[in-house]
């Protein structure tokens, strides 16, 4: 389910990707987090029509007890050598920022982040050989 909500006049575009007993699980501005939410023991996805004619979307209490960001394992987009590393554990990284320099087909590659974070593990070194399933570095 999609949906568009504004707080205090910042617009959010969230999508509801699964509910499981207390926790949803869904991403709010392409970022994903996984909400447990208080009281909430009903399914939102099912929806019963048994004594309506009109079905109803039953409604969800809406107090949150924690907000999780999920981690982001930065993976090469194609086997290479890395060059340069860009970022320490710890830092602050923003969108678009150069998080590596990867050398791959002759060609130096400026990996940027896509998302907002803090580089919570750096997994490859300097000069390293890489492949596109290994994990670089992680952002939380």
């Amino acid at each position: 389910m999609n949906y568009k909500i504004k707080i205090k006049d910042a617009e959010y575009e969230v999508r509801i990707r699964k509910v499981e007993d207390t926790k949803a699980y869904l991403t709010v501005n392409d970022e994903m987090f996984e909400v447990e939410i208080d009281g909430l023991n009903v399914n939102p996805t099912r929806m019963s029509s048994r004594t309506a004619t009109k079905q109803i979307q039953p409604v969800i209490p809406v107090t949150t007890k924690k907000l999780t960001r999920y981690n982001h394992d930065i993976q090469p987009p194609l086997p290479g050598i890395i060059l340069d590393i860009c970022v320490e554990e710890g830092d602050n990284v923003k969108k678009g920022q150069v998080l590596y320099v990867l050398e791959a087909m002759k060609m130096e590659n400026n990996i940027e982040s896509n998302y907002d974070g803090i580089i919570e593990k750096i997994h490859r070194t300097k000069g390293e050989s890489v492949l596109e399933s290994d994990v670089i570095l992680t952002i939380k």
